[in-house]
């Protein structure tokens, strides 16, 4: 069992208070990050849903007084108990250190992915095939909760202040993450659009033809990266290849013929992490992106 703890200071949460619907926001924000490093810890797997959690389940408990306080209880594999074994467990070492990583890339701190996580747990990290890229791809599907976290920040300015704390069983509380502010909530709202398109390859692993968004597994980053068409690529024959390669990828993984190029516009975070794609055409691979 590991133990997490998200703290607000300054302004009402100094009185164990918070705006209900930003305090509601933030608590599922908090509930949603935790599970997706929860899972891809535990599993090895992405997940989009804090529902789709596997192998473990995430308590909480009332606030705490002084200051805005609230637990989160990891239970791995097993019926909640105090004091049952988990927190110091190596794989408890490896949920908190994914989570302090995330915290750290979204809101502005680069970590050294080499010294912060593969030099500690490459074995684990090799036992679950968890990749860079599929850590990279995690922290987008927890970018928002990480938001939502920021709510009595910058909404109702019911606090100041945030930080997060996980408690091992022998020795001090450890922080994970940095301090969250007005000027972290600043960093993860900040997006940049490339002024000149990119071209993208890879196949459709979704797509929503009410609203022409979905996702391109790219061959290139080797994990999904959300699309939107603009206006002038809501064509007809656009959504015609996309559609197609969501047909073929959903029937055959291995079918080349699901493979497509896209020419868009990246959409990345203060550090150049691409966030997502405004798409300006899509269209056949040439023979030379087939070939490699």
């Amino acid at each position: 069992m590991i133990e997490v703890e998200l703290r607000y200071t300054g302004n009402l949460a100094d009185h164990n208070r918070l705006d209900f619907y930003d305090a509601s926001q933030a608590l599922m924000g908090f509930q949603r990050s935790l599970a997706i490093f929860t899972h891809l810890a535990l599993n090895g797997e992405v997940i989009t849903q804090a529902p789709s959690l596997k192998g473990a389940q995430i308590i909480t408990e009332a606030p705490s007084e002084g200051s805005f306080r609230s637990k989160a209880w990891i239970v791995i594999g097993g019926m909640f108990a105090m004091g049952s074994v988990g927190k110091d467990s190596p794989v408890g070492h490896v949920i908190t250190s994914l989570y302090d990583y995330a915290l750290s890339e979204t809101m502005g701190f680069h970590p050294d992915y080499n010294k912060t996580l593969q030099a500690q747990y490459a074995e684990h990290l090799a036992e679950k095939k968890i990749t860079q890229e599929k850590i990279d791809s995690a922290i987008e599907k927890a970018e928002s909760g990480i938001a939502h976290m920021h709510r009595p920040i910058f909404a109702s300015k019911t606090a100041t202040m945030a930080d997060i704390h996980t408690r091992p069983q022998n020795g001090p509380a450890r922080k994970l993450g940095p301090d969250m502010s007005m000027l972290t909530h600043d960093y993860i709202a900040h997006t940049t659009r490339a002024p000149d398109p990119n071209t993208i390859v890879g196949v459709i692993s979704s797509y929503n033809i009410n609203t022409f968004k979905g996702r391109i597994f790219s061959h290139e980053h080797q994990r999904p990266i959300a699309f939107e068409l603009v206006p002038s690529a809501q064509k007809p024959r656009v959504i015609n290849q996309i559609t197609r390669s969501l047909r073929l990828n959903a029937a055959d993984r291995k079918d080349a013929r699901a493979i497509l190029q896209m020419e868009a516009h990246r959409l990345e975070s203060s550090t150049g992490r691409l966030k997502a794609l405004h798409v300006i055409s899509v269209g056949a691979p040439s023979d030379e992106v087939l070939l490699l």
